[in-house]
């Protein structure tokens, strides 16, 4: 199995040396202030142990449907404008919560930037903490 991948790897240089390139890029933007990603169980551990606040970044409609008990709802769109909601969680964790994981990372830079030290995002975002058959409040 080593055998060949070393051959492979003499054989096609080029495509390794492209994929190292991508990885590091991809490594590189992820680390690059980006927040801390969270299991469903490690988020629950945070918000029972040191109050963190869940702020839930889908649009009014979907976070009606179900949402973490407690969770604050500021839709990803209106994030910059309601930066003085969470301006008091300065110093809280934060766990930014969005429908599948893939778009809380852009919300969680904002933050950061705003000023705001401890934010986290849900790996996987709802349908994780779903699949993970944790409860849901809807309304």
């Amino acid at each position: 199995m080593m055998n060949q991948l070393i051959e492979f790897s003499i054989n096609h240089w080029e495509m390794v040396a492209v994929f190292l390139a991508i990885l590091a890029t991809l490594l590189f933007v992820e680390s690059k202030g980006g927040a801390q990603g969270l299991t469903p169980s490690a988020a629950t551990n945070l918000m029972n142990n040191e109050d963190a606040v869940v702020v839930d970044i889908r649009p009014e409609k979907e976070f009606n449907t179900g949402h973490i008990t407690g969770a604050m709802n500021i839709p990803a769109t209106k994030m910059q404008d309601n930066l003085k909601r969470l301006e008091k969680h300065k110093e809280t964790p934060i766990i930014i919560v969005c429908k599948s994981g893939i778009t809380s990372g852009a919300s969680a830079k904002d933050l950061k930037k705003a000023g705001f030290s401890k934010i986290y995002k849900l790996q996987g975002g709802i349908v994780e903490w779903q699949s993970s058959n944790l409860p849901l409040v809807k309304g």
